[in-house]
């Protein structure tokens, strides 16, 4: 079953390409924005259904992974080992997209014009929103309601941390509040599989409803732009996976291969959280303990964005490529230690790539219109830096589980399930 629903992922691909390219072909501008405004409605409502389970399913999930760890020294070690993985994989995402930006430069050779000082109002970006003083205070929720009705993960994050650690700290790990939090997420992602049936119409929808508005000749107008910036997804991707058999085995092998549903998911909507519900069934299907993915995966979609960390980084020095303005080594060095810090704000922020991106350009004095060359085509990076983010992720979970011993016998595919 999971074959034929894979096969009708790639089939909702290659039909929604199609169509796109039929309407763009066909029709006027005119027609072809309104056909693609009503299909945006199908991929506007998927999306809304993921994110009305986004939050449940986080805080019942992480409280419960934690609660389940034998005691409080145990949560912390696993802390530790996950937040030093995922620094050491932005500093590595970071750095291979800087060196491969310089290696490939791809914006060199363009000659655009430099746009006025007025042409970077369309991008309507908010760069006060990653200031460190409002990154660290935004990081603890005022409410937890609030945060949950705004998707804020990062802060369901934190507010589950501490309500895991205290029932787990409570004595008989109080039994009638783990009952309901275990029960609550089983439900959780019951309603996550009525909802993933839903998916082939939202990848259809939503790659006609691109390829209608801007045509397939986007792709060559920016091929090496594009091009080089998947190349350095590839070189990231071979690299995690890697580590990844170093540390977990050969059997890191067939990590990629359970995770390809949600990848796929990921890549086709341009979004890594319609993937999160599924990608944590995928890892715990396939021997990551609960404990360890509940806690891994969550924190992961706040502070191990590997895709979006190379893509802030590459585009930023296409965009220094694109008007000539030359960056010393010091200067590069200070933007992947800025980037260390606003990237780990993207999570739930709207284009939240396209914000960093305008942070830094401020930062560095570069014309922020530069944004509006890599407008375009942003949608199209996003699929693979969202694909990216879920690999990131799964790796990450499956070398702390093995750090930790918690690797078991992969579970068995439960018969009629979609995903």
């Amino acid at each position: 079953m999971n074959r034929k629903f894979t096969g009708f992922l790639i089939a909702a691909m290659l039909a929604g390409i199609a169509t796109g390219w039929i309407c763009n072909r066909t029709l006027s501008p005119e027609q072809g924005k309104a056909v693609a405004e009503n299909l945006s409605i199908v991929t506007d409502v998927f999306l809304r259904l993921i994110k009305m389970i986004i939050a449940p399913l986080v805080f019942t999930t992480l409280v419960a992974g934690i609660a389940h760890m034998e005691d409080a020294a145990a949560i912390g070690r696993v802390g530790i080992k996950t937040m030093g993985w995922f620094i050491s994989a932005s500093i590595v995402s970071l750095t291979i997209g800087l060196l491969m930006v310089h290696l490939l430069k791809p914006g060199t050779g363009l000659s655009l014009a430099l746009p006025d000082a007025a042409a970077g109002a369309g991008a309507a970006v908010d760069v006060t929103k990653f200031t460190l003083k409002e990154f660290i205070t935004h990081v603890f929720p005022r409410s937890i309601v609030e945060a949950m009705a705004n998707n804020e993960i990062l802060q369901i994050v934190v507010f589950s941390i501490f309500v895991g650690t205290a029932v787990s700290a409570v004595e008989h790990r109080a039994p009638a509040v783990m009952a309901v939090v275990d029960q609550t997420a089983a439900i959780m992602l019951k309603v996550t599989g009525y909802v993933m049936k839903t998916a082939p119409l939202a990848i259809f929808a939503a790659l006609a409803s691109t390829i209608t508005t801007q045509g397939l000749e986007i792709l060559g107008a920016y091929a090496k732009f594009v091009g080089g910036f998947y190349l350095s997804l590839g070189l990231l991707w071979a690299l995690l996976i890697g580590v990844c058999v170093l540390v977990v085995g050969p059997r890191a092998l067939t990590l990629i291969a359970a995770i390809r549903q949600p990848a796929l998911l990921a890549f086709s909507t341009a979004s890594s959280e319609a993937a999160y519900p599924r990608t944590l069934e995928e890892l715990q299907r396939w021997g990551i303990s609960r404990r360890v993915a509940s806690f891994v995966l969550p924190l992961g979609y706040s502070f191990n964005l590997d895709g979006s960390m190379m893509y802030c980084t590459f585009a930023t020095l296409f965009i220094a490529q694109v008007y000539d303005v030359h960056l010393s080594i010091a200067q590069q060095i200070t933007m992947l230690l800025l980037l260390m810090v606003t990237s780990k704000g993207m999570a739930g922020v709207p284009r939240a790539s396209l914000v960093v991106i305008a942070a830094t350009l401020s930062f560095f004095k570069l014309p922020e219109a530069g944004l509006l060359l890599i407008l375009a085509v942003d949608h199209l990076l996003d699929m693979g830096r969202s694909a990216t983010n879920v690999v990131g992720n799964s790796v990450a979970a499956a070398v702390v589980a093995r750090w930790e011993n918690q690797i078991e016998a992969p579970e068995p595919a439960t018969a009629g399930e979609p995903l």
